[in-house]
């Protein structure tokens, strides 16, 4: 394949689309990806390998009735186009034994000003540079983790003539210094640009850490205490509102964790805004029925909500327009807007507390309350005087975000971190988070 990658899928989709009979329609979304993964353990190479893989989801659409197929590409013309033409025979045959869907709905009008191209990239650092600076850092500790870097490729492409291209670089260090038994720092570095000093920083941070795990452990009773979230920690606070706090379809159904904010007028703190910010993100600016999106849907103003995510079934449904939301109608690129507290003086805002640099196992334990559990994760100290003080073995909180995020939020730090979505289930994502540090005058724990 001697051409560009989004060349050669134009070229692909043009091909099988002069072969589409009648009134038949084919939407088509591509996914590929280059990328090196490293594996560390006990500061150590343990496993580096690389992967390198296309494929081709189409959409066969007639009458309302449609099937969807994926398809592998090898990047050789002739293989590729039978593939695709055996896919289309197989839909055909599908689209017989299905429904018309009444709830679909994809970009037929303005196709040609819907195409976007977007080209995020970016020179990574090479993998044995990267690796280099890892284990430089790891000299004398326990270091265990995975690098993973590379360039990922979404596209979109119709029968109708649209053609939406995205690729973006990106590199990602999910770590933990380890020390003994359950006792680790945890720590990440991601983004688009390397910096040794920025890198440097988050190491010194963990090695400090680190030290005060090495001291005896304290063991709270369940209570209410005083909390400093980092932004890795106010990350699952945000995936968990998420599911299902921003969507169209889970407001009119009333089976969103903000029902009481519907409901009973309940708010967070008018200092909080949250929005799907897509042109600070990672993530395409178009979704997989061709459908751009706004650079930003700003969701919680001043503690309320302001806009939904829509998709394009929900707003077939009730009658709506949609901002290119995906099926579940839950943000890829979240961000929260800082607050006035300045992320050096944290531990001193906090004074007396907890400093979470985690949380994990998370639920909602009321869910039409927006009242969540979970754990505490690797390194949480008791802070005293705004100075790390011991390790504090794991404990569960049980608390509500109106709360956390609301009456008892004191501020937020005044500047965001980026934190990318560490997974690779099939492939990389892309979906990315914006988040400041959260000081809580009570956070509620009861085990």
């Amino acid at each position: 394949m001697n051409q560009s990658t989004d060349q050669y899928v134009d070229e692909l989709v043009s091909w099988i689309t002069a072969r589409l009979h009648g009134d038949e329609v084919l939407l088509a979304n591509y996914a590929g990806e280059e990328a090196d993964f490293v594996r560390f353990n006990n500061g150590a190479v343990r496993q580096a390998g690389s992967v390198s893989q296309r494929s081709l989801e189409l959409d066969l659409i007639a009458s309302r009735r449609h099937g969807q197929f994926s398809v592998q590409l090898t990047g050789q013309a002739e293989l590729d186009r039978d593939g695709l033409k055996h896919a289309v025979e197989e839909l055909r045959q599908q689209r017989e034994s299905v429904s018309e869907d009444p709830y679909l709905l994809y970009n037929e009008a303005d196709v040609f000003s819907a195409s976007v191209i977007s080209r995020r990239l970016a020179e990574l650092p090479a993998p044995e540079d990267a690796v280099g600076e890892i284990r430089r850092a790891a000299a004398g500790r326990d270091l265990v983790g995975i690098y993973a870097a590379g360039t990922t490729s979404i596209g979109f492409a119709s029968s109708l003539g649209q053609r939406n291209w995205h690729e973006v670089s990106t590199f990602g260090f999910d770590w933990s210094f380890y020390l003994r038994q359950d006792k680790a720092a945890k720590n990440s570095y991601a983004g688009q640009h390397w910096s040794d000093e920025a890198f440097a920083s988050k190491l010194d941070w963990s090695a400090r850490q680190l030290e005060v795990l090495d001291r005896p452990p304290m063991d709270l009773r369940p209570g209410v205490f005083r909390a400093f979230l980092a932004p890795a920690a106010m990350v699952e606070l945000t995936d968990m509102l998420s599911w299902g706090g921003f969507g169209l379809k889970s407001h009119r159904t009333k089976q969103t964790p903000l029902l009481r904010m519907l409901t009973e007028g309940a708010s967070f703190s008018s200092t909080l805004r949250i929005s799907e910010d897509t042109a600070g993100g990672l993530a395409p600016h178009f979704d997989s029925s061709g459908f751009t999106k706004p650079d930003e849907v700003v969701l919680i103003d001043h503690g309320r909500i302001s806009d939904y995510l829509v998709s394009p079934r929900s707003a077939q449904e009730y009658g709506v327009p949609t901002n290119g939301a995906s099926t579940w109608e839950s943000p890829e690129s979240i961000a929260v807007a800082p607050g006035r507290l300045a992320s050096r003086d944290a531990l001193a805002a906090l004074d007396t507390g907890l400093y979470i640099g985690n949380l994990w196992y998370l639920n909602f334990s009321d869910r039409a309350a927006c009242v969540t559990t979970g754990m505490t994760r690797f390194a949480t100290f008791w802070v005293q005087g705004g100075e790390l003080v011991a390790p504090v073995n794991v404990m569960r909180f049980d608390d509500s975000l109106f709360h956390l995020l609301g009456d008892k939020l004191v501020d937020l730090t005044d500047t965001a971190e980026l934190v990318l979505d560490a997974s690779s289930y099939g492939a990389r994502s892309t979906a990315s988070a914006r988040l400041p540090g959260a000081l809580i005058e009570e956070m509620t724990f009861t085990l």
